[in-house]
Parts: structure tokens; sequence; C-alpha cells
């Protein structure tokens, strides 16, 4: 190194050539490690390499697809469900998913994934599963769409049951929307058959990851069939967030999404039970309110007279809507003329637009719907075929030698009125096939309100006092182009549906008027209750808006005497619930009681009546009630003896109350 050095120090200088020397005593060193370097950044590149081959792999794989579409199959379709829910309004719907209510909208995507993994699993084919899938999607969104639009409710997983109720969709929907659903219900039929079929020629290993995940998944919609038990993980992650309104379900739904409405209204208890039932209570209020009937009976008739039940399809007065005019005449004419001459006014309709058979739940068994759980929506499917025995007024005249007779000019599946009629004890239905007198009005494809008055009249020509329970048609939607010569015309909702309902309710009531005419020709005593169920769901948003919510939820009503006796024959203005039917007419006839229809009586004087948030007291519309001590234990009374009959031992039907 000596010349080297001496001619690096030359060149650097004495002050750098330590650190020159340095390097070059570890040039080799440095080579190495420059060698390493290059070797790791191989290695290096190779595992990239591997690991890109490995992503172009995995995005190439079939299976990745399989789950993306499937994401996107169940986060759609439950925005799709919650397009449906708020009337095809894309603002709301994303907003709701994706910003208000992100955890319920994702809990709710859970519970589809379940429900798609059960039909893919079932069919043995995730694309047949996929398809059944969406055709049921498309055809719940459609109805819960079609039902919030005219009758502000959205579906409840009983409506599910009406699915092969052929006849009454087609004539709600129309032919060519009545059409498209059987499409929609043929397809599905067809993408079921034909998956079973494929599912048989899987491979045995698939078949035994099919059988798992079907296991998995029916265990996890059972689970998910007690989201209203306390207990329930998913009903708690819901609670972590969700708003529960029991008195709206209309807002339930909107609240926690149409998923989480869903849900909640699964199967429950029919009420909550009272801290104090018991068969000792039971027994104290039958013992005092049988002695008050007693007393009451010491000074009444035990004549048997006829009554008839005339629940008439959305029978109201337009004219009392506001921003509603009515020119050519007044379609109820004929029935003001027989309403100013007896006990009439407006009774409180639970729903608007639908809910026709509730209001005939209340009328002939005398319990309110305002005590049930608000998921229990419609008791004649959810309630009333679970039970052997139900006291009813038909029930209560059976045992008084009454023949009783149910008409319906309708097919028998709907609202399973046929086992609901057995159930309450009638001794015959009467429905579209079995009634003998079938005329129809013009291009009305119902059965007229006049023939199933003269299929009355006929039955109140035998001996036996009847008692007859007419649930008409005539005036059912839809509407349009039932008649052609239409001299009524409506302003501020001028529309042909509007127009052909104000015709409808003329012909019907002209046929109430001459009905009661006959009746005043009969030699027995036969006593009329007549309303109408609830509005028709046809008028426009601008005029709902109008009216309030009392508006929107009273229909006409009238007693009639062919004897002309009744006791408040002079009062026009009534407000009454149908389930004060009973005990009013009995009251205001001079016939005997019951103890049941003396605590109704009691309830009336302070509550004429309610229904959930619409309460009318002291000649005014609330929205809850206020009740002094002595109410409230009269109230709560009656509250118990349902919590008995529809929940409980039926301590009170052992003791005869209803009898």
């Amino acid at each position: 190194m000596g010349n080297i050095g001496q001619i690096d120090r030359a060149f650097f200088g004495e002050k750098n050539f330590s650190d020159y020397l340095f390097f070059y005593e570890n040039k080799m060193s440095l080579e190495s490690c420059f060698t390493s370097f290059l070797q790791i950044a191989k290695i290096i590149s190779r595992q990239e390499l591997a690991f890109i081959k490995k992503i172009k792999i995995i995005l190439r794989s079939k299976r990745l697809y399989q789950l993306l579409a499937a994401l996107f199959l169940i986060i759609g379709s439950n925005l799709f469900l919650q397009l449906c829910q708020n009337q095809f309004s894309f603002s709301l719907a994303f907003k709701f998913a994706f910003s208000w209510h992100t955890e319920k909208f994702f809990l709710g995507c859970f519970v589809l994934l379940v429900f798609y993994s059960f039909l893919a699993s079932f069919l043995g084919s995730w694309l047949w599963g996929a398809a059944t899938y969406l055709l049921t999607v498309i055809g719940v969104g459609v109805a819960n769409f079609l039902k919030m639009k005219y009758r502000m409710e959205p579906i409840y997983p009983d409506d599910l049951k009406m699915i092969t109720a052929f006849k009454m969709l087609k004539d709600i929907l129309g032919t060519g929307p009545f059409l498209a659903y059987l499409g929609l219900l043929l397809a599905g039929v067809v993408v079921i058959i034909w998956g079973l079929y494929r599912s048989f020629r899987l491979p045995k290993k698939n078949q035994f990851i099919r059988a798992g995940i079907f296991l998995l998944a029916t265990v996890l919609l059972g689970y998910i069939n007690t989201f209203n038990n306390p207990q329930n993980i998913l009903r708690k992650a819901y609670n972590q967030t969700a708003l529960w309104i029991p008195y709206s379900q209309k807002m339930n739904y909107y609240n926690t999404g149409f998923m989480g409405g869903f849900l909640y209204n699964l199967k429950i208890d029919p009420m909550a039970k009272p801290k104090d039932y018991s068969k000792q209570k039971i027994q104290q209020i039958t013992t005092n309110y049988d002695k008050k009937a007693a007393q009451v009976n010491q000074d009444r008739s035990e004549e048997k007279p006829n009554i008839i039940y005339v629940m008439s399809e959305s029978f109201s007065d337009p004219a009392r809507l506001k921003g509603l005019t009515i020119a050519g005449g007044d379609p109820l004419v004929d029935y003001r003329y027989v309403a100013q001459q007896t006990y009439s006014g407006q009774m409180l309709s639970q729903n608007y637009g639908g809910g026709t058979a509730n209001i005939e739940f209340e009328a002939l068994t005398g319990f309110s719907m305002a005590l049930f759980n608000p998921q229990l929506t419609t008791p004649y499917t959810q309630l009333l075929p679970k039970l052997e025995k139900f006291p009813s007024l038909v029930s209560r005249l059976k045992t008084q030698h009454y023949q009783t007779t149910a008409i319906h000019p309708y097919n028998t599946s709907m609202y399973k009125r046929q086992t609901v009629y057995d159930r309450l004890g009638f001794d015959q239905f009467l429905d579209q096939d079995t009634i003998q007198f079938k005329k129809k009005l013009e291009h009305n494809p119902y059965i007229s309100d006049e023939a199933a008055y003269q299929q009355i009249l006929k039955l109140l020509n035998k001996k036996a006092p009847q008692f007859v329970h007419l649930v008409t048609m005539q005036t059912h939607m839809p509407y349009a182009d039932k008649y052609q010569q239409i001299p009524y015309r409506a302003f501020g909702d001028n529309n042909a549906t509007v127009n052909n309902y104000l015709q409808d309710i003329a012909y019907s009531s002209t046929a109430l008027k001459n009905f009661l005419a006959k009746l005043d020709q009969l030699p027995k005593r036969t006593l009329v209750v007549f309303w109408g169920d609830h509005l028709p769901g046809i008028y426009s948003e601008a005029i709902q808006a109008k009216n309030s919510t009392a508006n929107l939820h009273q229909t006409e009503f009238l007693f009639y005497d062919n004897r002309h006796r009744l006791q408040n024959s002079q009062q026009h203005h009534a407000i009454i619930s149908p389930f004060y039917y009973q005990n009013e007419l009995f009251d205001q006839s001079g016939l005997q009681v019951t103890g049941f229809n003396q605590l109704q009586s009691t309830l009336q004087t302070s509550v004429p009546a309610f229904e959930k948030q619409l309460v009318y007291q002291k000649g005014k519309w609330r929205k809850e009630l206020r009740l002094t001590a002595a109410q409230q234990k009269v109230y709560h009374e009656y509250q118990l003896i349902q919590y008995d009959i529809v929940a409980g031992q039926q301590y009170s039907l052992q003791a005869k109350f209803f009898d």
C-alpha cells in the first residue's frame, strides 16, 4: 500500500485520507452487502409476483364474483323494499340506508341474507335461489307499495297468507296487474320445481355442504321468528337504535325500515298479561256485573226480535270531508231520510281505506282492537282460528234459540271467514256461490246490496227468531268504470274513481231505505244495526291533508226498529265504537242484558269511542284517555275480561258472563 498510500495522501490530503482508507479497506464488505441486497430484492420480487398472481387468480375466481353478486343482491333487495315503503322516493330510501339508519338497514340485510341462504340451499343452487329470492322480494315490495297507497298501512307477515286469494286480488288489482301477479307467481313455482330437480344431480360433497347451510339457515330463521322475545339477540341489536311506535304501524316501518317493521309484527301474545289477573279477580268482576245486569233485567222484556247486522263496505259521507264539494245532488239523500228518524251518527273506525275484518270482529264480539298488542293486526287470521271457543253476540243468541246466518256475497277465503264464522257460532254462511239472489248493477263485478237484502227478507220468513249478519260487497273497490251514467261530480278531488264511488253509495243508500220500508211490513219486531266499516282509500293526499285523523276515521251508522221503540231515536249525532253495538242495541230496545253488556255500558258512559291514539270523550277528540280513578277501574276491568278470553284461561266464559 506504500505507493498507493503516498499517491492517495497527495491526492486526498491528510485530513480525508483516513476516511478513504476506511472505505477502501471495507470495499469488499460493501460489495457483499450490495450483493445481498440484490439477492433479497430478487426474493421480494418473486414473492410480489407470486402475490400478484394469487390476486389475479382470486379476481378470476368464480366464487369471488358469486360473493360480490350475493352482497349486491342482498343490499339491493333491501334498498328496493325500502323504496317501496317510501313510495319510490329515492332520496328517502338512500338516506335511510346510508345516512339516518344504517345500522338498522344492515341488520335487515342480515335477515335477508339468512332467507336467501335458506332458499339457495333448499334449491341446491345459488343462482336458482337468487331467482326465487328476487321474485319473492319484488312481490312483497310491490304489494307493500300498493297497500301503503290505498290503505296507508304496510304489509304484515300475516298478510302473506292471502297470497292465494285470487278472486279478491283480481277484483282489487284489476285484470292487467292481476295477470302480472299470476305471471310472477307462476315464474316462482317454475323456478322452484326446476331448481329442486337440478339439485338432486349435485355431487355428494356438495349435498353435504348444502344440507349444512340449509340446517343453519333454518335454525336462524326459527330464531328470527322469536323476534318479539325480549331476550332475542337480533331484537336487542335493533333496540340499540330503534324507536318503536306501538300505536302507529306506519311510523314503525318508517322509523325502523321495512325489515324492522316486518320483524316487529312476527308472532306475539295477543295482549300483555295484567299483573292482577287471576281466577279470583275475574270471578269478582263477573259476580259484580252479573248482579247489576240482573237488577236491570227485572224491568226488561224477554222478547226475542229478529236482529240484523249490516256492515256496508266503505259506506261513508263524502260531504263531511274538507276540500271536497259534490255537485249533481246528494248521493246519501235516502240514507239521511232514514237516519233523521232514528238513532244515528258516526262510528269510529280503526282504519282508513281498509280493515273490514277488524271492525267486524269488534262489532260481533264486543272487544276492542285498541287493547291488543300492536303486532296482532288481524284477529280473524291470527287469533280466532287458534281458539276452540270464543264468546260473541252469535253464541249468546244461539243459547236463546236464535237461528244465526252470516252473509258475505264474496268468496270464503277472505280473512278465513269460513273458519271464523264457525268459531263464532253461526249456523250457516252464505257466500257468493250459495246466496240465492245474485243481481249486479251495470258493470259492477259484485253482488248488489239490493240482492243481499232480498236474501235477508227470505230468511226472516221463518218462525224462529233470526240473527243475520251481512257484510256487503257492492261498494268495494275498485270503483272506476262501474257505472256509465253518473249524475254526481266531485270537485277538489275530481276523478272517475271518486265519481263512481258517489254513485255506488247512492245505490246503497236507496237499497237500505227500501229494505227498511219492507221490514216495517213484517209481523215480527226486527232490529237493525247498519254501519260503514271505513272510508274508501281513494282520496288524494291533498284531501287527506286537509282533514283531521278523526275525520278520516268516521263512517255513518244507524239503529233501526221496525216498531219504532228505540229510546234514543231523536239522537242523530252520536259517536260510537263498534264494540258497543251489543249493549247499546239491547239497552235502547229494552231487551235483557248480560253481565258483559253491563260492563260495556258502564265503560261507554265515560269513553263513548276509542281506538289507538284516537279517543272521544266529553265531546272532544284527543290522543289519550283521561280517566278518573273510578273510570280507570272500569276500564281495567274491561281489559281483564278481554285478556281472560283472548290469552287467559277463559274463566269468564265458564262463568257464563256473556250469556
